[in-house]
């Protein structure tokens, strides 16, 4: 780890009470490890908006399984992205609902492409990308 370095802020007094109040509800020890947070999450936000950059994540559906031709046009869409996709769950919600979570990794770009493709499906109910960093950056 590197050195930690030291600096000042000045804050409003309602901002920095407010503040106070969000990072004990959230469990932190200090102010400097909520701050700390704040700038990695904007950091790795960053990242998001570059096509080139790594990340990781998850692409999260649900699906209606007895919906014709679904479940193999997914699958189908995944091999297509096989090395971008490093593992998938599937779980049956009911008798007619599954959630499927496949986890990812590469390049924004990608995870981009295969979430739209995948969440465009007519069948797909609901879906969601979440990407985060691979932590590289980070350290």
């Amino acid at each position: 780890m590197s050195k930690l370095q030291r600096f000042g802020i000045s804050i409003e007094e309602d901002l920095l009470k407010r503040f106070d109040e969000e990072i004990v509800k959230k469990g932190y020890q200090n102010r400097s490890e909520a701050i700390r947070d704040l700038i990695r999450n904007h950091l790795v936000e960053l990242e998001w908006k570059d096509d080139k950059e790594e990340v990781a994540g998850t692409i999260t559906l649900v699906y209606d399984h007895h919906t014709r031709g679904l479940a193999d046009l997914l699958t189908e869409l995944q091999h297509s992205y096989h090395q971008l996709i490093l593992s998938t769950m599937h779980v049956h919600l009911d008798h007619h609902n599954c959630l499927e979570i496949l986890v990812i990794k590469g390049k924004v770009k990608e995870a981009n492409e295969v979430a739209n493709q995948l969440l465009s499906v007519k069948g797909v109910l609901h879906g969601k990308l979440t990407v985060t960093s691979t932590g590289k950056k980070l350290k």
